[in-house]
C-alpha cells in the first residue's frame, strides 16, 4: 500500500460519513500534514515505499481533526493513547490505540470481534487531550476497552476499568466531537491492504502532491534550516532599510534570517539558536547589536519588539492587536491640574509607560526616577524616599513577583542605593562606573525589572503627593 493510493481508498470509505463529504484536495492536505510530523514517509523520493501498519494506523488517526493542517499533531497526540486497566484490559492486548489499529489491518480473528472503535481529540484531562474506545465481542460478551493519555498513570494499572467511568472520567471538555470506525471500514481497509500486496501497482498520479513540501523545503534550505534547529523570532519596528523578501545574512559571525512586513505581519529578525550556538540572551544581544548598527548606518530608528522561541524553522511575527479599555458609556469629569509640578509629573509618567511598552526601558526608569526628584532634590533625598516607600510598598505588597525580583537583582545592595547608583546613574551617564548597555539582553531584563517596581514607586508618590485621583470622573 502507498500512501497516494492510501488516501484514495480513506476518502471513499469516509465519504458517507456526512452530508458534506471530504475532498480529494483536504485528504492532500492532512497526508502533507503526517509527512511534515514524521508520520508518513517523506520526499518525492520515499513515494513508492511501502506503508507499514503503523503508517496505515497514522493515516487513520489523521482523519480526526476537523482541520486538515492538524493532522500530524492530533495523530502524534492519539497514537500513544494507553488502555485502562492495562494490556490485560484492552482489546487483543494491545499496549496503544495504535497498536488495536495494526492488530486489526492483519488479523481476522480480531476483524471478527471488532464492533467500533471511537475516538476523539478533545480535552479529556486537565491539559490532556484524547481518548478512545473500542467495542468488541468476547466469549459472546460486548466489551469495552478505553483508552486514555499516556500521563493518567491513576487508570493504566490493572483492574482500574472495573471502576472506570467515560462519562465521569474522560468528558473535560463541555463538548466533545468524535469520529468512529466500524467493522465494515476496518474490513474493507484490510482487504485493500491484501489487494495491494498481491497484485501491486504503482502509486496513484504523478506526484504533484510532494510540489508543495518541495518548494517548502527549498524555501528553508536557503533561509539556513537544518535539523535540530531552534530559532528565535523578534518582531521589529523600523524605518531602517529592509529585504523586500525574506533573506538569510551574515552579521559579523553570525547569521540571521530577516523578514518584510506584509499585511498581516511585522518585519522581524530571527536567529537559530542552534546553528549559532547561543542561547536566546545572547542571541537577543546580536539582534539588538545588529538593528544599532543598522540605525547608525541609516539614521533612523530600530526597536526590537516581542518575540518567542521553539519553532524548527522561521516563523512570522503577527502584528500586535493589543487589548485595550472600552465602555459603552464613557464617563470624563477631570480638569488639568492647577499645579506645575503635578502637570509635569503626568507627563513624566505618560513618557515613562510609553517607553515601558515600546522598549526604550532606560529612559523608563530615568522618568520615573524624575518624578520622585521633583519634591526630593539631590541624591540624599532620593534615597531617603526611595529607602522609607520601597519598605512601605514591599509590606503592602507580600508575595508580589516583581518585588521578589527586584530583590534578588539588588543582592546584598539596599534597594534604595540600587536604584540610585544601578538604575538612575548607569542609565542617564555613561562615565567609568556607568556603563549601562541597552544592547545587552541580561542588563534590558535588569532595568525592565527595576522599572516594574520604579513604577510602582512613581504611582504612589503621585497619588501622596499630589493628591491626583485615578478615577476619570472624579472631577479633579
Amino acid at each position: 500500500m502507498y500512501a497516494k493510493n492510501l488516501a484514495r481508498i480513506l476518502g471513499l470509505l469516509c465519504q458517507n460519513s456526512d452530508v458534506s463529504y471530504s475532498t480529494p484536495q483536504e485528504l492532500d492536505q492532512r497526508f502533507e500534514s503526517l509527512r511534515r510530523y514524521g508520520q508518513l514517509p517523506r520526499g518525492r523520493e520515499r513515494r513508492d515505499e511501502k506503508l507499514s501498519g503503523k503508517h496505515i494506523a497514522a493515516a487513520v488517526f489523521g482523519l480526526v481533526p476537523t482541520h486538515p493542517e492538524w493532522a500530524g499533531h492530533v495523530t502524534t497526540v492519539l497514537e500513544g493513547l494507553r488502555p485502562v486497566g492495562g494490556a490485560d484490559a484492552s482489546f487483543f492486548r494491545a499496549e496503544t490505540i495504535s497498536d488495536v489499529l495494526v492488530v486489526l489491518l492483519k488479523d481476522e480473528e480480531a476483524r471478527k470481534s471488532f464492533i467500533r472503535m471511537t475516538l476523539t481529540i478533545a480535552e479529556t484531562g486537565v491539559n490532556s487531550n484524547g481518548g478512545a474506545e473500542v467495542v468488541y465481542l468476547h466469549s459472546g460478551e460486548k466489551r469495552r476497552a478505553y483508552f486514555v493519555p499516556k500521563g493518567a498513570v491513576s487508570v493504566l494499572s490493572k483492574g482500574r476499568e472495573v471502576d472506570f467511568d467515560p462519562d465521569r472520567d474522560r468528558m473535560n471538555a463541555p463538548a466533545m466531537r468524535e469520529i468512529s470506525f466500524t467493522n465494515s471500514f476496518f474490513r474493507s481497509l484490510a482487504r485493500e491492504c491484501v489487494l495491494a500486496e498481491r497484485f501491486p501497482v504503482p502509486p496513484e498520479g504523478d506526484g504533484s502532491e510532494y510540489d508543495a513540501e518541495e518548494v517548502e523545503l527549498e524555501r528553508y534550505r536557503k533561509l539556513g534550516v537544518r535539523n535540530g534547529s531552534r530559532f528565535l523570532h523578534v518582531g521589529v519596528d523600523n524605518q531602517v532599510t529592509w529585504p523586500k523578501e525574506e533573506r538569510l545574512i551574515t552579521f559579523d559571525q553570525y547569521r540571521l534570517v530577516l523578514m518584510p512586513k506584509t499585511k498581516d505581519h511585522v518585519q522581524s529578525v530571527h536567529i537559530d539558536l542552534m546553528a549559532n550556538r547561543v542561547d536566546e540572551r545572547t542571541a537577543m544581544t546580536v539582534i539588538n547589536r545588529f538593528l544599532s548598527v543598522m540605525a547608525w548606518c541609516d539614521d533612523n530608528f530600530a526597536i526590537a519588539e516581542y518575540g518567542w522561541s521553539g519553532n524548527p524553522v522561521p516563523v512570522p511575527v503577527t502584528k500586535r492587536d493589543l487589548a485595550f479599555t472600552t465602555a459603552h458609556e464613557y464617563i470624563l469629569d477631570r480638569k488639568i491640574p492647577d499645579s506645575e509640578e503635578a502637570r509635569r509629573a503626568l507627563a513624566l509618567f505618560r513618557e515613562a509607560r510609553n517607553a515601558q511598552q515600546n522598549g526604550f526601558i532606560s529612559y523608563a526608569v530615568l522618568n520615573y526616577y524624575k518624578i520622585i526628584e521633583i519634591r526630593n532634590h539631590g541624591k540624599e533625598a532620593a534615597r531617603k524616599w526611595f529607602l522609607t516607600n520601597f519598605e512601605i510598598l514591599r509590606a503592602e505588597s507580600k508575595g508580589d513577583d516583581d518585588i521578589s525580583r527586584f530583590l534578588a537583582i539588588c543582592g546584598s545592595e539596599q534597594p534604595n542605593k540600587y536604584i540610585h547608583d544601578s538604575c538612575r546613574i548607569a542609565v542617564a551617564h555613561a562615565g567609568k562606573h556607568s556603563k549601562s548597555d541597552p544592547d545587552d539582553a541580561h542588563e534590558i531584563v535588569r532595568l525592565h525589572t527595576a522599572a516594574r517596581v520604579m513604577h510602582l514607586l512613581a504611582r504612589r508618590f503621585i497619588e501622596q503627593e499630589f493628591a491626583i485621583s485615578d478615577v476619570m470622573y472624579s472631577g479633579n
